[in-house]
């Protein structure tokens, strides 16, 4: 019998991991029993794959940038890197907010559906909060500062701290690249071996990728709040989703006009890592099959993705940017606040900004959207109105996250090329 492909198997864990749950919230204790006998595995699945996102990182980036053999060829490819990350980042928040211009869904909320919301979620939302202010009272640099790290073993010791990672990645093969090529061959011959055994380690991880998503999909079906509360919010979630359906149209016709691959074969090539990251909400969790599946199914060299990708699972944020435009201005609807035209552009700019700095970890756009409201004046309380269907569109615009890095590889390689 022929195996079944990788997304297909994922495919499967996640029907079953959501017929799982909700068979079993017909029984007593059926909750408690995924809760503590199937969950544990599911968050087993994610922290092997965050295990060696930090090392992947390293290894692939330093192999990347050693491997350019010159620093113009780094220079060409970093800019046309962050400036199309920018480009789709601004593309990203446009489309949400006109989609939610339009659909207008803060209207539909009723006075006493907000009290509830607000009521519900207001502890979460306060948590929230206070690590957004913290953010903020750190000065406007800060993300700047925090680029540079003081201890390299302590950045690498915690996956939130990415671009620390990377800034030292990419000094350390900047330096190989500068030094003669005598002195930096044993160093070099140690990251190349470095990055293929992290590469197998990934092989094995993705073995039990259909039962830890199977876990996962079931411990969020049992542990998911009301269905009443998921009605209140429903059309605001359509917004969303169908702001991200959009998006990832047009990835496919970049993919189609500029790199002349078919929708299928890039929707095929990267459909694994998308079904990841739906499962984990965590671009950086997903970065390891993201890596392989480029490289391996679109046909991106190496030195491009080991470059491109590591990056973009950092800085570049579209769903979260399409996500956060669409929540800011839903919430401002729902307190009945009228945003104009600067406002609306200002929620463009901070959105932007706010998505470098983002975390590539479940709920990190959570927190840079109260920087994003306090910007426009919105009601921070506010935050708790999408508490509620928050995981679900955490893990849907991951997937557009992951895509969107994916896309612009293709590109890069593409232009490399010419």
């Amino acid at each position: 019998m022929k195996k079944l492909a990788l997304h297909w198997q994922i495919i499967l864990g996640m029907v079953l991991g959501v017929l799982f749950g909700l068979i079993l919230l017909n029984f007593e204790g059926g909750k408690s029993f995924i809760i503590n006998w199937i969950k544990p595995f599911g968050t087993i699945f994610i922290n092997s794959l965050k295990l060696i996102a930090v090392p992947l990182i390293l290894a692939s980036l330093i192999k990347g940038v050693s491997d350019l053999k010159d620093l113009s060829k780094l220079s060409s490819m970093g800019g046309i890197t962050i400036s199309t990350y920018i480009f789709t980042t601004l593309m990203a928040v446009s489309i949400g907010l006109i989609a939610v211009n339009i659909v207008k869904p803060g209207e539909y909320i009723t006075e006493e559906t907000r009290e509830q919301l607000v009521s519900a979620y207001s502890t979460n939302a306060n948590q929230k909060i206070e690590a957004a202010n913290n953010q903020k009272n750190l000065g406007p640099l800060q993300p700047l500062v925090d680029i540079v790290p003081s201890n390299f073993l302590s950045a690498a010791s915690n996956n939130r701290n990415m671009l620390q990672v990377i800034f030292f990645a990419i000094l350390f093969g900047i330096a190989m690249i500068l030094i003669p090529k005598k002195k930096s061959k044993p160093i070099k011959k140690f990251f190349d071996s470095l990055n293929d055994v992290i590469l197998k380690i990934i092989d094995l991880i993705m073995l039990s990728a259909p039962y830890g998503v199977f876990a996962l999909l079931a411990a969020i079906i049992v542990e998911a709040p009301s269905m009443d509360l998921f009605k209140a919010l429903g059309l605001y979630s359509l917004t969303v989703l169908f702001g991200l359906f959009l998006l990832i149209c047009i990835y496919i016709i970049i993919v189609k006009l500029f790199i002349g691959k078919s929708p299928s074969y890039f929707i095929k090539g990267i459909s694994p890592a998308q079904l990841l990251a739906f499962s984990t909400s965590s671009s950086a969790a997903t970065l390891p099959v993201t890596m392989d599946r480029v490289q391996n199914h679109l046909d991106v060299e190496e030195e491009v993705s080991s470059f491109v990708l590591p990056i973009g699972a950092t800085i570049n944020m579209d769903g979260t940017c399409l996500y956060q435009a669409v929540a800011a201005v839903f919430i401002a609807q729902a307190f009945g606040l009228d945003l104009s035209l600067a406002a609306q552009l200002g929620i463009v700019s901070t959105a932007t900004l706010a998505s470098i700095g983002s975390a590539a970890v479940p709920g990190a756009g959570m927190v840079m959207l109260i920087i994003v409201l306090s910007q426009a004046g919105i009601p921070e309380i506010g935050l708790a109105l999408i508490f509620a269907v928050d995981r679900p569109l955490d893990m849907c615009r991951t997937v557009i996250n992951v895509t969107g890095d994916a896309t612009v590889s293709m590109f890069v390689n593409k232009f490399r090329k010419k």
